[in-house]
């Protein structure tokens, strides 16, 4: 017999609790964003667990009223490993910052990357660490003036999707905190996809950092700023949809105008399913002013997740050894007394 699920709504993933983000930023919609998809997977609400870490961002899991972790600075991908490998059926995301991610926590994130762990891992960047109010982090411009760098950062920023993808990530995406629908769709196929995907959004911290991202959110400014990638469509971009990228030589893009000597058959279609991560890495390194900065799905690969095998491992070890005894493996090998 089977049992029908209860109908959810966004509210229904609301806690009681104040959210306490500075008015306007970012991270509300983020938030309201979430709360619209989850209903729509089919999920138990019971199933859904959120693991942060520490960062404004971290204070997520106390807004879902669902299971949750606000968790330790940079170990929140390794605290949800441990989750999705105790309980298979649930669904474990990570939420996660700029310098909680890349910086103190990057180890952590590019092992879970590259086991494939069934997570969903959602990094905020705002090139900035807010709520320690105003330090530069790892996907700071160089030259950002901050209260830790008063002269200009010296540093080479870290690009989220590259560590993502150098990590043989098998879902990689990017998506901007006010562009609503879009930012649904792309929560929602990273919720669907079976492994580590790794969604950056880009956020505005309104106080720190202000405007960091307003060429991708600018209604004025995006058409001309912002390439969104569609599977087996051209990259076209621009107020008058008239510019598209062009791959010449070694996978080296090109801006170029439609007109009479280039058509849409010649510029770059887009592939996520492509093997060879050397498109989508091609792709997140884009860069403005050269080149418009693409969003959507760079990459979606099927590879083994890591908590299948590690269940796998533990059967086949079972029909082989039998159950464990915990005292017994205590005391198996070589043992001494200290005096």
């Amino acid at each position: 017999m089977s049992t029908e699920l209860p109908v959810l709504t966004d509210k229904d993933f609301a806690s009681d609790q104040e959210v306490r983000w500075c008015p306007r930023c970012g991270d509300y919609s983020i938030l309201k964003q979430m709360q619209k998809v989850l209903p729509g997977l089919g999920i138990p609400k019971e199933n859904f667990v959120f693991v942060s870490g520490i960062g404004c961002s971290s204070r997520f899991p106390y807004y879902m009223n669902t299971y949750g972790f606000h968790s330790i600075h940079g170990r929140a991908p390794a605290i949800a490993t441990g989750v999705k490998l105790a309980n298979p059926d649930l669904q474990v995301w990570v939420i996660t910052g700029d310098g909680d991610s890349l910086s103190i926590g990057g180890n952590h994130l590019m092992h879970a990357i590259r086991r494939n762990v069934d997570l969903k891992i959602i990094l905020f960047n705002n090139q900035i660490y807010g709520l320690t109010k105003g330090q530069y982090s790892p996907t700071s411009p160089t030259g950002s003036r901050t209260k830790s760098t008063p002269y200009g950062s010296l540093d080479t920023p870290l690009n989220p999707l590259c560590v993502a993808i150098g990590s043989e990530a098998s879902f990689v995406a990017r998506s901007v905190d006010v562009d609503i629908k879009h930012l649904q769709a792309t929560l929602k196929r990273a919720a669907e996809h079976k492994g580590t995907a790794f969604v950056e959004v880009y956020q505005d911290c309104n106080v720190f950092n202000s405007g960091a991202f307003k060429y991708a959110q600018s209604k004025a400014e995006k058409a001309d700023n912002v390439v969104v990638l569609e599977q087996g469509r051209p990259l076209i971009f621009g107020k008058n949809r008239d510019k598209g990228i062009r791959v010449t030589g070694l996978l080296t893009p090109e801006v170029v105008t439609l007109g009479d000597n280039i058509r849409e058959d010649d510029l770059l279609f887009h592939d996520e399913k492509a093997e060879e991560p050397s498109l989508a890495f091609m792709l997140a390194r884009m860069r403005r002013p050269e080149f418009p900065e693409p969003i959507g799905v760079f990459r979606c690969i099927d590879r083994p997740t890591y908590n299948e095998a590690v269940e796998d491992q533990v059967t086949m070890a079972v029909e082989k050894e039998g159950e464990g005894d915990i005292e017994a493996l205590f005391r198996k090998g070589d043992t001494w007394e200290v005096q």
